[in-house]
């Protein structure tokens, strides 16, 4: 597994950031953001409860946002860092979007598509392969997560 580089800790912890504002409005606290030539260009937070959104994941939201101010669909110079693992429909639009390189915090042992449990995004047979980095503040990452489903006992586990 490619090894990670001090700026994406640094980007991690802008992540991080947004993934802790979700929790304001109820949501599991993941947060994205879009790199392109070292500058953050777009931000996403889960806001699924916010917005009663099924496909409110951090994840589309920035990638939403960041074709938006690069006014392409292509987002091939980006980097997309991440709290959490993608899951399966996020992997697909980072697909789609022709990221080229992901970087996440916490594994996803029951949904991630990054490697643990799928790994679409490198799969070979398919036309798009992205570099996948794994485990950038993956303490500060988890804790959040597991602070925020101790706190909703009982409900199931979701990203």
């Amino acid at each position: 597994m490619p090894v990670h580089r001090p700026e994406h800790v640094d980007w991690m912890r802008l992540a991080l950031a947004e993934a802790s504002a979700a929790l304001a409005t109820g949501d599991v606290p993941v947060g994205a953001v879009v790199v392109r030539d070292g500058e953050v260009i777009a931000t996403g937070r889960n806001e699924r409860e916010l917005h009663q959104d099924p496909t409110a994941h951090a994840e589309l939201l920035a990638l939403r946002e960041a074709a938006r101010a690069t006014g392409d669909r292509h987002l091939t110079g980006c980097t997309l860092v991440v709290t959490l693992e993608p899951c399966v429909m996020c992997a697909g639009a980072i697909l789609a979007a022709r990221v080229p390189t992901v970087v996440f915090g916490a594994w996803d042992e029951k949904a991630g598509a990054a490697g643990s449990v799928y790994d679409v995004l490198r799969d070979r047979r398919l036309n798009h392969r992205v570099e996948v980095i794994g485990g950038v503040a993956e303490e500060e990452s988890s804790a959040m997560l597991v602070a925020f489903f101790e706190q909703r006992r009982g409900r199931p586990e979701e990203h």
